[in-house]
């Protein structure tokens, strides 16, 4: 094991303890805990260290991505990640590309893999590792493919100890062979128990031209069935101005609607993206100070969504108030649940004394405690840092109205939007669900206006989402629904309600899936080529 520290400004590698380090290492059973206490004042870069494991070429890989969008399935050690230097820089540097995924911090090589805080394998060498130490420094999990070995990484990069202070830099449990089996290992996770979320969302059908006429029609098709209306983005003027709801739009304002929605019994939701604001708001323009600065004194871009969005700046107090008050606004208003868009934000700038993961973990619970009870869908976030904070997490990117997007989007970065890659996360991320958190697959779409998915894909959309997840939304107008989408949807209702999937397989492109409805064993194969169901049963 090594640790990289700086000491008086040197950069300096210790294996053991000496005059800077004390280790303290322990090994329960499968649980191994690294704990370091600084003799000196010392700020630390990363910790690694290699775990006996001899990896396979034929053997399967699981390596959960670093967001929630970031693409996540089971591979082949041949296989290559997406890497967003390989793009067109120009591309790449105007739209920011680089700002939604780990590419700015993490230096991406042919010659390895790697995933965060949780990985497995499977095939003739199994193993399964596990970190709990998320809310102090993430655990990348390399696979280096050359000398087939598996190495452990501590971001604890940016952590700063005085003298006496100690930090965990390691905890994980490791099962070698996977003896427990995936459920056993993961009753670390206390069952959540969530609610299913059966909703509308306004956003993959008008995206930002959406209105108060739309949204009330669009209300008044749902029947008994649903339990969420949700109302995306658009209803603000620029996003970061979230206390200046669109006059043009909603001339009334949202109150007379969360009381529509009330009305019909349904929880009543908003869409957020609170650490982030874009270039045209008020708040980027009249508040220099609200956004954290990079080394050139430049405010730190977060994408290029809208006219592009920057991070705010955490740590400014002001921030946080006027964070506050928004949430408390819209709480006030009635809404009962709360989805938070972009949150990998908070975690691009660099605070001084904290690792990456502290930041995050600190501004995602900051969110839990100023919303108390309030439901929390989290979406762009940190996986690991929304365990035991958000009631549910969208577990893949946004689903697209072409199976696979544009040609061109396919070279950028790894949490693009995507049905084809999605509908893979829903499924590889899918032991998760009501562990961690209720698991939110985004959109099924079945209506054909406004929409390239053909109808096998649609289907196949609709079935996984039910199968798979604790939340369950469409952005369609179901009044224009025919007989035939009106069975399909009330037969996917059923499986979201009482269908249980007791497994899944690899085959190369092929998935199959098994699952159990009214004590009868049913199952199919899904083409992730192609993005269609066969062998059904």
């Amino acid at each position: 094991m090594r640790l990289y520290y700086y000491k008086n400004g040197k950069k300096r590698v210790t294996g053991v303890s000496n005059e800077d380090i004390k280790f303290d290492i322990s090994m329960n059973q499968n649980r191994h805990v690294v704990r370091i206490k600084a003799l000196n004042d010392i700020t630390l870069e990363k910790a690694d260290d290699v775990v006996p494991f001899n990896v396979n070429f034929q053997d399967l890989y699981f390596l959960n991505g670093y967001q929630s969008w970031t693409d996540t399935k089971e591979f082949k050690l041949a296989k290559r990640l997406r890497n967003i230097k390989k793009s067109p820089h120009i591309i790449t540097k105007m739209f920011a590309m680089d700002r939604y995924g780990d590419s700015n911090f993490y230096k991406y090589s042919i010659r390895k893999s790697h995933g965060y805080d949780f990985f497995y394998s499977r095939g003739k060498h199994e193993i399964m590792i596990c970190s709990f130490n998320s809310d102090t420094a993430y655990l990348i999990i390399e696979l280096i493919k050359d000398r087939r070995s598996i190495h452990l990484i501590s971001d604890v990069k940016g952590i700063s100890l005085k003298k006496g202070q100690e930090v965990t830099i390691f905890d994980y449990s490791i099962d070698f062979e996977m003896k427990e089996g995936m459920e056993n290992f993961i009753k670390a996770f206390p069952k959540k128990n969530v609610e299913k979320v059966f909703g509308y969302t306004s956003w993959y059908n008008y995206y930002q031209n959406i209105n108060e006429e739309i949204i009330l029609r669009d209300l008044s098709a749902l029947d008994k069935r649903f339990n969420l209306f949700q109302i995306d983005d658009g209803y603000e003027t620029f996003v970061g101005d979230w206390l200046d709801v669109d006059k043009k739009k909603f001339p009334n304002g949202l109150k007379p609607i969360v009381d529509k929605i009330h009305e019909k019994g349904y929880k009543a939701g908003i869409w957020l993206a609170p650490f982030v604001a874009e270039q045209k708001s008020k708040l980027f323009n009249e508040h220099p100070e609200y956004f954290k600065l990079d080394k050139h004194k430049k405010p730190i871009k977060a994408g290029g969504n809208w006219s592009g969005h920057y991070s705010l700046d955490l740590d400014n107090k002001e921030v946080r108030a006027y964070i506050k008050k928004c949430l408390t606004y819209y709480m006030d208003l009635g809404f009962d649940f709360f989805k938070l868009d972009f949150l990998y934000a908070s975690g691009l700038p660099e605070y001084e004394g904290r690792s990456r993961a502290q930041v995050q973990s600190e501004a995602y619970k900051f969110l839990r405690e100023v919303l108390k009870d309030k439901l929390i869908l989290g979406c762009g976030a940190h996986v690991f840092n929304s365990i035991n904070t958000f009631d549910y997490l969208r577990i893949g990117p946004d689903v697209s109205l072409i199976f696979d997007d544009v040609a061109y989007m396919r070279l950028f970065h790894r949490e693009r939007i995507s049905t084809k890659v999605t509908l893979q996360n829903t499924i590889y991320r899918s032991f998760m669900n009501d562990r961690f958190f209720g698991n939110d697959p985004d959109v099924f779409l079945l209506r054909d206006d406004n929409i390239s998915l053909s109808g096998p894909q649609k289907k196949a959309l609709i079935t996984i989402n039910a199968l798979f997840g604790s939340v369950l939304m469409t952005s369609d107008n179901v009044a224009t629904y025919n007989d035939k989408k009106k069975e399909t949807l009330a037969k996917s209702l059923e499986l979201f309600k009482e269908a249980k999937v007791t497994g899944y397989e690899t085959k190369g492109h092929l998935i199959r899936v098994k699952y159990e409805l009214k004590g009868e064993e049913h199952g199919f194969t899904y083409n992730t080529k192609k993005g269609e169901l066969s062998n059904e049963r």
